[in-house]
């Protein structure tokens, strides 16, 4: 009896050390929600394999393994809100990112606040303090790339500019935005489009009769090419402006010829190989783009692959700093992984160098930016 005793007791000691251990290392779910079908897609498929890469690029941080569990919204604000619902609720996961538009990315921040767990959102974003409370983005400040855009504008001596943009939420962050950086640029019109429409010949042709000097839109994506290609069937002549929402391959495929020209401002991984050695984003970007070569067995030729890989860094670096003693699945390591975000402190990413603090849903700054145009399919930085 005795024998067989001490093999016994070696077996549960073993046994309760294997589980000791794999307390210790219990993995980290992370909830990804894009719009993978819908008029979103072309942005939600290109922010999947950028989380996809990231993944690849590295799968575990401080001793854990990273789950990834994925949902499609279908380019509606009410889906994503429900697939972030099921994440915290069924999945239990520690942190949430997306999604593909903003009015989406507004509703999970709702979901965000109410359950207590931390958002890395990949648009533009507007809260109210208490939803802010728990998100934060990896996109620029609209206001920071508008201004870059004006400035652009003026340095070519434009003195009026039309605007045409979705009628959500993203049209409204640019109009607005447009209004607050004119400083003496006049804004003629306030045209509008959904995602869904085929036609803006009508507002175009206000547009157009308004005799503008250049054009700016507020689209993204594929639908965002709409007004492009309409006004080059009317003939329009003067300077074609957009946002950083446009910097995708589908809508260079989509626009064609029609968007010859652009400017637009962009994250600095879109020019990563144009940028001098010295630009901080430089190698992180460079890193991206190898890695999802490696994963999608193809380059990338888009600004929003970039910032789900971003909010990945995030998540790696707030995550790397939450005491040990927290265990992932637990309402305390959510609220610490919160914590360890809203502290993050110069951390490089393909979109410039990001800067947290409670409150704030914005990190990036001027190094977040820079301004290209579209040649022959090609951006091209710009000085």
């Amino acid at each position: 009896m005795k024998s067989r005793s001490v093999p016994s007791l070696r077996c549960a000691l073993t046994l309760s050390a294997l589980l000791a251990g794999a307390a210790q290392a219990a993995d980290l779910k992370i909830g990804f929600v894009a719009s993978l079908t819908g008029p979103a897609a072309s942005m939600g498929q290109a922010y999947a394999k950028g989380v996809q890469a990231a993944l690849a690029y590295r799968g575990e941080v401080a001793g854990r393994r990273i789950q990834l569990i994925q949902l499609d919204d279908a380019s509606d604000p009410g889906q994503a809100s429900r697939d972030a619902r099921k994440l915290v609720d069924e999945e239990k996961v520690d942190l949430l990112i997306g999604s593909s538009g903003v009015p989406a990315s507004v509703a999970m921040a709702a979901v965000a606040r109410e359950s207590k767990t931390p958002l890395v959102a990949i648009t533009p974003l507007s809260l109210n303090t208490e939803d802010a409370a728990w998100a934060v983005t990896t996109a620029q400040p609209v206001s920071l790339m508008i201004s870059a855009v004006v400035g652009a504008m003026k340095q070519a001596g434009v003195k009026s500019v039309g605007y045409i943009g979705f009628s959500d939420a993203w049209g409204d962050l640019v109009y607005n935005g447009l209004q607050a950086e004119a400083d003496g640029l006049k804004v003629l019109g306030n045209e509008r489009y959904a995602r869904t429409d085929v036609s803006v010949a009508g507002q175009v042709l206000k547009l157009v009769s308004a005799r503008p000097d250049a054009v700016m839109t507020g689209g993204s994506g594929t639908p965002g090419a709409l007004p492009y290609l309409t006004l080059a069937e009317r003939g329009y002549k003067g300077a074609l402006y957009g946002t950083h929402a446009l910097i995708n391959a589908d809508f260079v495929r989509v626009a064609g010829a029609s968007a010859q020209g652009l400017i637009a401002p962009t994250g600095p991984v879109v020019v990563a190989e144009q940028l001098p050695d010295s630009h901080p984003s430089k190698k992180v970007a460079l890193d991206f783009r190898a890695v999802y070569q490696r994963t999608h067995n193809q380059p990338t030729g888009d600004a929003f692959s970039a910032y789900a890989f971003d909010a990945w860094l995030v998540m790696l670096d707030a995550a790397a700093r939450v005491p040990a003693k927290q265990e992932p699945g637990s309402v305390a390591y959510r609220a610490a992984l919160r914590d360890a975000v809203m502290a993050t402190r110069e951390l490089p990413v393909t979109h410039g160098v990001l800067n947290y603090r409670p409150g704030s849903l914005y990190g990036a700054d001027e190094r977040a930016r820079v301004i290209v145009k579209l040649d022959k399919g090609r951006w091209v930085l710009q000085p």
